[in-house]
């Protein structure tokens, strides 16, 4: 376990690297991880000055209230899947002005509520960011095997180096 949060704290270290080169802030818009990616970002001494906000929408209603997630796409596609994670990064830059780009997380992280179409460790996730002409937003999805911990921790580690990987290209 220790060694988990070893790399945790090291990829949310790079993440930061990369945002202050940038002057970029980040926001967070979580479901499956329940604010352990703001949890990990904020253990980083420093990272006010990165980090802008997180939301925590656990439940369909919050998506909505807190983020603008659309009704439509909650029905047509599930909570779980990019089409709701891309609602829930660029939600984060409509409710959060301050903020230059965002990731978000939903997923099943178990031990039950998966299905054959999407099994218990599947998360989705999407970054977002701000561009002179608009936002971009690229959406993922990664299947993780293990306990529950075990897939929230390894969604939340997915997460921030995706996001800085698009940082760093952009």
């Amino acid at each position: 376990m220790s060694e988990l949060l070893s790399e945790q704290w090291q990829v949310a270290a790079d993440l930061g690297n990369s945002l202050k080169k940038k002057s970029w802030l980040l926001g967070t818009a979580e479901s499956c991880t329940g604010g352990l990616l703001a949890g990990a970002i904020t253990a980083i001494a420093g990272s006010s000055q990165w980090f802008d906000r997180g939301f925590v929408t656990y439940t369909n209603e919050a998506k909505m209230d807190m983020l603008g997630v659309n009704q439509t796409a909650l029905d047509r596609f599930g909570a779980v899947s990019e089409e709701v994670a891309i609602e829930m990064a660029e939600g984060v830059l409509s409710n959060a002005p301050l903020s230059t780009c965002a990731v978000s997380t939903t997923g099943i992280a178990g031990p039950d509520g998966g299905t054959e179409h999407k099994p218990v460790g599947l998360v989705c996730f999407a970054v977002s960011y701000r561009k002179a002409d608009g936002i971009v937003t690229l959406p993922f999805s990664q299947n993780f095997v293990g306990d529950r911990h075990q897939v929230r921790s390894q969604a939340v580690i997915y997460a921030m180096e995706i996001a800085r990987r698009i940082i760093d290209e952009n």
